[in-house]
């Protein structure tokens, strides 16, 4: 396959594309060439391939590169976004398009490539696991922004797919990649994608919540034209000019969450339709808060100011919630356009502005986060704000290094193990099940035979061979890493040795000679879980010398016993022999 670029391209979808780049972005003719490029090789390696709704494959890949080019991202993310399928589900290798394309671009297709392998089946306890893999796998952030223009345009197409499948996407939607989003801040795509997953995973209520509240929606948007004017006319009178006013509807699955919390009365939920200002500096927001609480009373305890204390994820916004226009509660939200930027877009909001400052074709930069203490992994990736040498330090900086000392490893049916780094095939098969490392014969990574002491790396895709009548090796302690996977070994080896003699520990007691003696020394030892062999007692006058027979698993269990049993005040002497 050859990619035709003859410079005549007319299509509707490659216009609208450069309308987007060209809205942040000046494009040169070697940028044009490259997007002119990447678009008609995707376009062509997708020919005659059809998605489950019928539609084109193509369409799918341009939906991707459009949203990132609306995220305003650089043009090599815009380019590997028309090519992220292309070497999973066509013939093209990634050694042709690092050959077409170069390698930074190969790079982001690969990390698209490598996440499409993860699926979620529904473990709540891999959760993060799974979000922390995404991340360590992409190495690079904006194979994340890919990974979720992707899922956003999946969603769209849903309803094309079997319900089995249509359940899984969506559940997997709900418990990784809208979390995911919100944690780097992208609040609108968060929303949009807990939105689209919500009927799959919740059709009842979904249904429910579309024929009670669209007419609320409306009497509300209705009533809330009014409060606008009253507000814009308050603030003008002050000479504030906001950037807008305008309001927003909750989002189905954030409303149904809430109602939850108050047995499904819709009454209850002030924020159905919120009002939202957007001025200029920070200044002007809580001067606005003042206006709004001098023409209405502010409920109590509903005042948050998340420009004082942003959300972990970046968050900033005033809210406060007041009686108003007949006596109706009313929230209202104010923020800069900065802020508003970062909240919808967070992460790629800021790309911008950092991209904006490596080169003189990205036009004056919109947003900039604030310096504030939030989760260490978010801070990293905000910390691109550092003034780079050249763009190759820049990109370089793009790099996560959250999980270097962990890999994430996946199970031919998509399950992600979390292991130390320099793990081993025989790490994982303990990792998977202990029945599995105890007969392991071999290991397939990545669909190719590997020795057992290979070094694993994230993303590799791992699958055990097991015999019924294997057992573990000795020599694989040698060059595993895992505690766990030694533990198991030298469990099974010696449960195994035929020659094995067990080992006892003879304790030697001289006491007095008292009712209820034997019974509190066997309590003591019956706590540590240490079988009692033999007891002999042998009285002498007031005092009885007494040998006690019990399993010896380590010097350090055996002399815990012996302090526990000194503490019985009869006895005069202890001590202890192996035998």
């Amino acid at each position: 396959m050859t990619a035709k670029i003859d410079g005549k391209i007319n299509s509707n979808q490659f216009q609208e594309l450069i309308g987007a780049i060209k809205k942040y972005c000046q494009l040169n003719e070697t940028e044009l060439e490259l997007i002119k490029k990447a678009f008609t090789f995707s376009q062509e390696a997708h020919r005659g391939q059809k998605r489950k709704s019928g539609e084109p494959y193509f369409n799918h890949a341009f939906q991707t590169a459009l949203k990132i080019s609306q995220w305003q991202l650089d043009l090599a993310t815009a380019a590997a976004a028309l090519l992220h399928d292309v070497v999973e589900d066509t013939d093209i290798s990634l050694e042709r398009i690092k050959k077409e394309f170069g390698d930074e671009i190969a790079f982001l297709v690969d990390g698209v490539t490598k996440i499409s392998r993860i699926k979620y089946r529904g473990n709540q306890a891999q959760i993060e696991t799974l979000k922390k893999m995404i991340l360590a796998m992409s190495e690079d952030i904006r194979v994340v922004f890919i990974k979720l223009a992707d899922r956003l345009h999946n969603l769209k197409t849903l309803n094309a797919l079997a319900p089995n499948k249509q359940k899984r996407i969506a559940l997997e939607t709900n418990e990784i990649y809208s979390p995911l989003a919100y944690r780097l801040g992208m609040s609108n795509l968060a929303g949009e994608l807990d939105d689209l997953a919500f009927p799959y995973l919740h059709p009842t209520e979904s249904k429910w919540l579309k024929e009670n509240v669209k007419e609320k929606f409306q009497e509300r948007e209705r009533y809330l034209e009014n409060v606008k004017k009253i507000i814009g006319t308050e603030l003008e009178k002050n000479k504030i000019k906001p950037i807008r006013i305008d309001t927003r509807a909750k989002r189905y699955a954030s409303l149904y969450k809430k109602i939850l919390r108050y047995d499904m009365d819709l009454s209850q939920v002030y924020d159905l339709v919120a009002v939202r200002i957007i001025v200029q500096t920070v200044e002007e927001c809580y001067a606005v808060l003042g206006f709004i609480h001098k023409l209405w009373p502010p409920l109590p305890g509903r005042i948050k100011d998340y420009i004082a204390l942003p959300k972990p994820n970046g968050y900033r916004s005033i809210h406060t919630t007041v009686i108003c226009e007949e006596n109706k509660p009313t929230e209202f939200q104010i923020r800069t356009l900065e802020m508003h930027e970062e909240n919808e877009n967070g992460i790629a909001a800021y790309w911008f502005y950092s991209q904006a400052k490596q080169s003189k074709n990205y036009l004056k930069a919109k947003t900039i986060f604030a310096d504030r203490k939030e989760l260490n992994w978010i801070e990293q990736l905000k910390n691109w704000q550092n003034k780079f040498d050249s763009q190759d330090d820049f990109l370089q900086s793009l790099k996560i290094d959250f999980f270097k000392d962990r890999i994430f490893t996946i199970t031919p049916k998509g399950e992600v193990f979390d292991l130390p780094a320099g793990s081993t095939p025989i790490d994982f098969a303990y990792a998977v099940h202990t029945e599995i490392g105890n007969h392991c014969v071999g290991a397939r990574v990545n669909d190719k035979i590997v020795n057992l002491d290979q070094i694993l790396q994230s993303g590799d895709i791992v699958e055990i061979l097991t015999q019924k009548t294997r057992r573990p090796s000795e020599s694989w302690i040698r060059f595993i890493k895992t505690d766990r996977a030694k533990k198991k070994i030298r469990n099974k080896l010696r449960q195994d040795d035929p020659f094995k003699r067990e080992r006892l520990a003879e304790i030697k007691i001289l006491a007095e000679d008292k009712i209820n003696l034997i019974k509190n020394i066997s309590d003591i030892i019956a706590q540590t879980k240490t079988n009692i062999k033999e007891i002999h007692s042998n009285p002498n006058g007031h005092f009885a010398q007494i040998k006690i027979k019990i399993n010896f698993d380590n010097k350090e269990k055996t002399e815990k016993i012996l302090i526990k049993l000194k503490n019985i005040k009869v006895i005069k002497e202890i001590s202890y022999r192996l035998i």
